[in-house]
């Protein structure tokens, strides 16, 4: 596939984006409702399709498959974890979101804990997803700028700016409005893309769908559940399912990203309908890209395809992209391409709409004020500040690290995301106490680091021994959140106020 033909594709694919921005934002206007809540109208059905996209984002697409040589099936008793805290997350904190009608799920914590805290657990979101974003965003950029952009001499930071660039100019006027309709459409393109992809690999390897399940059951790559060596090994069955739980509910329930579309439904009820109907898609989505893994290392078998190299390390990460645009056909390439292209921008753009609204009403207090020319201004304005805190935070991670995206991405939600689980732990299990606020970002400060510690002294090494010999996984997001919730009981009093 030729550089010249995906840079037209990658073009023409935001034409159809912006056609999309445009007409929306001249059937619904662009006024901060819509851009914040798409004036509470959106249907559950596409909330739910959309919102596939927006989970899986262009890591799932790559470094999932690509993981499958070295960790096999494991990565599946993560996602049921995921599947079990996407109920939890509808049962329990979409309730409550829509029984207080927010908008920013943080003004939660104002009521609940007070002020400091409602701005600490604002602050960890922002700088969670920034730097969440930035590092999805990161993986496709590399990818396009591997195969594209490097044949036209153009750098690597001039390849993230466009790509921001392109995201910033459909998402700014529609926000949240816009983006249910553009996530929707583009979740089409990956789920097509995945199926698309598996069709064309099997055909290549002269598979039929019977035979195809029966040579990935047979491979060395189908083992599912881990219930070997729980203290040494991070792939155990318990620590996934429960990294799984805990990271959704982090993730997913706190983050103001995924819960905002949710809460742009009409109702409670449509909204649990959205997360019913996209846990079960997400679970068997994710079974197929672990699918497709399997299928391409065999096709890399086979063909006598090495995992490409990237700065002197074996990148994973770089096996599908390698496969899809140096050895399959124009048609099996291009599919590839709109199925990343999909899963990364549907991913960026709902973040910064997210980060945009987290900060317009939780930092300026836009909600609470008339709206003007001077708040939309504003918006604008922010919406242009996280494009450029993403851009600088992919250029840092470009210079610093070549590790498989997927695991970072996780490893730093714990650190990050851990707080926030403790804040809304303690918010909403112990009723009868009121903590210090002023002290609640040094306790959310604290955490991380005492967790990061935890984790630099752990795991099992048989020649420098560790001062805890544990192998911790996932799970050390349960690590941080408990210190969380420790801390803030630490520094709380009994209270009459009773909620």
């Amino acid at each position: 596939m030729q550089p010249s033909t995906i840079l037209l594709f990658f073009l023409s694919y935001f034409i159809v984006l912006f056609g999309i921005s445009y007409f929306m934002n001249k059937k619904a206007g662009s006024s901060n409702d819509t851009f914040f809540k798409a004036n509470k109208k959106s249907p559950w059905y596409l909330v739910a399709f959309g919102m596939i996209g927006t989970a899986l984002s262009g890591v799932t697409f790559i470094s999932v498959p690509g993981a499958v040589d070295a960790n096999q099936f494991a990565y599946f008793q993560f996602i049921l974890g995921n599947a079990i805290g996407f109920i939890i997350v509808a049962t329990v904190l979409l309730p409550l979101y829509y029984k207080l009608n927010l908008t920013s799920i943080y003004t939660y914590i104002e009521q609940r804990l007070g002020h400091f805290s409602y701005k600490t657990a604002s602050f960890i979101f922002l700088m969670s997803r920034t730097i969440g974003s930035a590092f999805r965003l990161y993986l496709v950029v590399l990818v396009l700028q591997n195969f594209v952009f490097d044949k036209f001499g153009i750098p690597f930071w001039a390849t993230v700016l466009i790509s921001l660039g392109l995201i910033f100019a459909y998402t700014y006027k529609g926000g949240l409005k816009t983006i249910i309709i553009t996530d929707t459409l583009q979740t089409l393109f990956l789920v097509a893309s995945v199926f698309f992809t598996i069709y064309f690999v099997c055909d290549s390897l002269d598979f039929g769908i019977s035979k195809a399940v029966a040579e990935i059951d047979a491979s060395k790559y189908s083992k599912i559940f881990f219930f070997e060596d729980f203290i040494g090994s991070g792939q155990h069955f318990i620590k996934q399912i429960l990294g799984g739980i805990f990271v959704t509910i982090a993730m997913v329930g706190l983050d103001q990203d995924l819960m905002q579309k949710n809460l742009s439904c009409k109702n409670i009820k449509e909204a649990q309908k959205n997360m019913f109907t996209f846990t079960g898609i997400f679970v068997v989505i994710n079974l197929f890209f672990l699918s497709v893994g399997a299928l391409l290392y065999l096709y890399a078998t086979k063909n006598n395809i090495a995992v490409p190299m990237l700065n002197g390390d074996v990148r994973t990460d770089l096996l599908f992209p390698e496969i899809a645009f140096n050895h399959f056909a124009l048609i099996p390439a291009v599919v590839f391409l709109l199925g990343l292209t999909a899963a990364t921008f549907a991913t960026t753009d709902s973040a910064l709409t997210a980060l945009t609204t987290s900060f317009c009403i939780d930092f300026l207090g836009m909600e609470k004020k008339e709206e003007t020319k001077e708040t939309v201004k504003t918006r604008h304005l922010v919406h242009i500040g996280f494009s450029l805190a993403i851009f600088i935070v992919i250029l840092i991670f470009n210079s610093l690290t070549n590790q498989s995206v997927v695991k970072l991405i996780f490893k730093v939600a714990s650190y990050t995301y851990g707080p926030l689980l403790g804040l809304f732990t303690f918010g909403i299990l112990i009723k009868n106490r009121s903590v210090k606020d002023k002290l609640v970002p040094f306790i959310c400060l604290l955490s991380p680091a005492i967790t990061y510690l935890i984790s630099v002294n752990s795991g099992i090494d048989v020649e420098n021994p560790k001062l805890i010999p544990y192998a911790f996984a996932e799970e050390l997001i349960i690590v941080n959140g408990l210190i969380t919730f420790v801390g803030l009981y630490l520094i709380s009093k009994k209270s009459l106020k009773t909620e």
